[in-house]
């Protein structure tokens, strides 16, 4: 018999942690390899797990509503041939050195320490003796470290004497517990709404953009009076011939493809000690529900003819709203384009869907006056709001890619542009 770790999968790409939703098992039940063992929700999709063996489910190493690091172990399993263990992959260096035996009298399991949890222990310096955590059984989990690196209560490392004289002086307490989360204050009539996994992971990874990418934003007018004009001149035989809404948003995504196409250093991503351009244009579409954000993919949006992006839209869209997107849905974006405009918006600053170098946001169409010619005249006017990480693109190359952007828009009519 053999015990096996079950990890936190790569859900994908730019995923680098995931939050237990659900346990689809229990401790003691029979599990065949691929058969799901939990549900797993990432800022970019819900997920289940899947066995890697044959076997029998001895210990669940994460709660529901826990969140761990990608590698880090989430089960194990006791399997009951040797040949699974061939199956299994290498264990990090830094996993071989985890302690496993309980400890205290009551065995609880505050000493096994995950990767990720020692990792960040011997970056911040931080005595794991002196922490409280609140996993399952007193375990230390990621975000307990994270609390206090934020506090900036830091226990550091000493020797066995020190942390002794240390908690005398603190009324023999020999752990400093997580700090807590700054006070709000609560009225009567207030409602209290708990934060949601999908919540958390987007709200951690808007921020994890927002601290790393030095934002830059950018704006650009567009008259788009033809494309209103062709649009509404065919939407309803399209719509009756095709099965589904011809939408304004499927123009601005192929633009702005087009557009990438001519200025590939835009389709970029930033990788530490260098810039990696992307061949494949995949747009990153933005979809939300009453209280989630997804973000499907678009593929090869530039070989795509606008009744194709149209179909995707329209196929990712019904995928989020009804449970049904998948991994692959979410998975190589190179660029965003979000259609803030069907919520009325006219002006916005988008966050960079990390690791992406920028973002576009299609604001509202408008009628407004106009000087054209000499003259005042009414049009369809829209914003084209574009945040940028300045580590990668200049406001010069980007001012061009939008003037193209611009000027694809400002083309598009029945003499000039094919739909299918």
């Amino acid at each position: 018999m053999a015990i096996e770790l079950i990890k936190m999968p790569q859900l994908g790409e730019s995923v680098t942690e995931g939050t237990i939703s659900k346990w689809l098992v229990s401790v003691g039940d029979t599990v065949e390899k691929y058969d799901p063992l939990a549900e797993v929700m990432t800022d970019k999709v819900n997920a289940e797990v899947p066995s890697s063996f044959s076997g029998v489910i001895k210990e669940l190493i994460a709660d529901e509503g826990e969140t761990l690091a990608v590698g880090e172990a989430i089960c194990k399993i006791e399997v009951a041939t040797v040949e699974s263990v061939g199956e299994k992959e290498s264990v990090p260096e830094l996993e071989k050195n985890v302690t496993t035996e309980p400890t205290g009298e009551n065995g609880n399991n505050k000493k096994r320490y995950s990767p990720a949890v020692l990792k960040i222990a011997q970056e911040h310096n931080i005595n794991l003796e002196h922490v409280n955590g609140t996993g399952a059984g007193g375990r230390i989990t990621r975000k307990d470290l994270l609390k206090i690196v934020e506090s900036g209560l830091i226990p550091m490392l000493g020797t066995e004497k020190e942390h002794t004289e240390e908690s005398r002086s603190q009324n023999n307490t020999s752990q400093v517990s997580a700090p807590a989360t700054s006070f709000t204050p609560i009225s009567t009539g207030d409602i209290e709404i708990p934060v949601s996994g999908v919540r958390k992971a987007i709200a951690a990874n808007m921020v994890r953009s927002k601290q790393e990418v030095p934002h830059a934003w950018m704006m650009i007018e567009v008259d788009v009076t033809s494309l209103v004009e062709y649009r509404n001149s065919i939407k309803d035989d399209f719509k009756k011939n095709e099965g589904f809404n011809l939408t304004f948003f499927a123009f601005f995504v192929k633009a702005v493809a087009q557009a990438l196409k001519e200025f590939p250093q835009i389709n970029s991503m930033w990788a530490g000690d260098k810039i990696i351009q992307k061949k494949d244009i995949n747009i990153s579409i933005a979809v939300a529900t009453e209280d989630s954000l997804y973000v499907p993919v678009i593929k090869n949006a530039d070989e795509k003819t606008i009744k194709g992006i149209a179909r995707e839209i329209t196929d990712l869209a019904y995928k989020v709203r009804n449970g049904k997107l998948t991994t692959s849905d979410m998975q190589g974006g190179t660029f965003t384009v979000n259609n803030t405009g069907s919520f009325g918006s006219v002006q916005s600053m988008g966050i960079i869907n990390y690791p992406q170098a920028a973002i576009i946001q299609v604001e509202s169409i408008v009628k407004r006056p106009v000087i054209i010619n000499g003259m005042i005249a009414v049009r369809d006017m829209v914003n084209l709001c574009m945040s940028l990480d300045h580590r990668v693109l200049d406001g010069l190359i980007c001012g061009r890619f939008l003037a193209r952007v611009k000027e694809i828009l400002e083309k598009i009519s029945k003499e000039t542009t094919q739909i299918y």
